[in-house]
């Protein structure tokens, strides 16, 4: 069970995709693991076989608990290790195999699953095997007022519960120390209003992939900023996968990675910024997406907001914030002039990166949006 944020302790594994047997690359979808943040599809990340899955559907198990096993091929079946127990379970307790859906149902309803006889596969208990059970269900007359049944389950207040969690660790954990600088913006939305007038509507650029390419470059240079504080040291990123921070539906906030954003052209990461924002507000981001950022760029512009200070997602060192292109006047060769400006901030981690290189990164951001054409 993957780690797809600060704040996660366990996760539902809600299907298989892959059976015993089947062969299985790099990036393929494997699984489907229900978490505060939605519906997650786990990857795999090396060649091979299933060999075997250790996990039903239904059951709830721990970050790090070992969900199935892959060999390579050609490679002997190894012996299975004991299945994890599901969190909260009692240990040697034994929860009949149900959908998330067919669970949820018996609780509201009070079914007691093992009194449920499973029409699914391998005898898996179905929603409609549940609303079955209660139908037949003869239910006594209450002796007192009836308990109020309990709610369904708020995808956005359960989200927001974990974005509280990991934002008080934050707070209470990381010694946040505060830059901010104004960049002229002028040059570089001109060239953006040129490159777009060349093309289509569906291949014009917004200015957050610009903004992508430009934090990235400079963390080429203060590589610093693009890394995680663990075991009470800096430890330095293996690619610069920025995370982009997403609203979601309902209330709540993601950030998943764009992965090696610095090597990638601006086209491309404008098609990965529009993927990602549809498949987060959909529920269907991947387990790499949310576990590898190694630094987050939250643009709050289309806001309205001016200037943002953001706080940073550990184990992460550093956040990057854009607030909304404003016009102001602004000295030019010793003339004032109205110009387009916009304030960047950034937040990091004082016990990996001090004043100077910060200000050295936000200064690397600065020069990089003066050369749209070097993007």
């Amino acid at each position: 069970m993957p780690a797809l944020g600060a704040d996660m302790e366990a996760g539902t594994l809600v299907q298989w995709l892959k059976h015993s047997g089947d062969p299985v690359s790099r990036g393929d979808i494997i699984a489907v693991v229900d978490t505060d943040k939605g519906a997650i599809e786990i990857e795999v990340f090396d060649d091979g076989v299933l060999d075997r899955t250790l996990v039903e559907p239904g059951q709830k198990v721990p970050v790090g608990a070992v969900l199935a096993l892959i060999r390579q091929a050609g490679q002997t079946a190894a012996a299975p290790p004991q299945a994890p127990a599901a969190a909260g379970a009692a240990p040697g307790e034994r929860r009949p195999r149900a959908s998330p859906a067919a669970r949820k149902a018996a609780q509201e309803l009070r079914i007691d699953l093992a009194n449920v006889t499973g029409s699914g596969p391998a005898g898996a208990i179905r929603l409609d095997d549940v609303e079955r059970a209660a139908s037949r269900r003869r239910v006594p007359a209450p002796e007192g007022p009836t308990p109020p049944a309990t709610p369904p389950l708020d995808r956005a207040a359960a989200m927001r519960s974990a974005i509280a969690v990991a934002m008080s660790r934050s707070k209470r954990e990381i010694p946040h120390l505060y830059l901010s600088t104004t960049i002229d913006m002028t040059r570089m939305l001109a060239w953006l209003a040129s490159e777009n007038g060349k093309r289509s509507v569906e291949r014009r650029l917004l200015p957050i992939a610009l903004l992508l390419k430009t934090v990235a470059r400079a963390a080429l240079e203060v590589p610093d900023v693009n890394g995680f504080w663990r075991d009470s040291a800096f430890q330095r990123g293996a690619g610069i996968h920025l995370g982009c921070a997403i609203a979601v539906r309902g209330g709540g906030l993601v950030a998943p990675a764009v992965h090696d954003t610095d090597r990638k052209d601006l086209d491309s990461l404008m098609r990965e910024v529009l993927d990602l924002v549809a498949r987060a507000r959909a529920g269907t981001l991947r387990s790499s997406e949310l576990a590898d950022p190694t630094l987050t760029v939250t643009n709050l512009g289309d806001l309205g907001v001016e200037v943002a200070y953001g706080v940073i997602y550990p184990p992460q060192v550093a956040l990057v914030a854009f607030g909304k292109p404003v016009e102001r006047p602004w000295v030019v060769d010793g003339r004032i002039e109205p110009r387009t400006v916009l304030t960047a901030t950034v937040s990091v981690d004082h016990r990996a990166i001090d004043g100077r290189r910060a200000g050295q990164f936000l200064s690397a951001i600065d020069r990089g949006l003066q050369d749209p054409e070097g993007l």
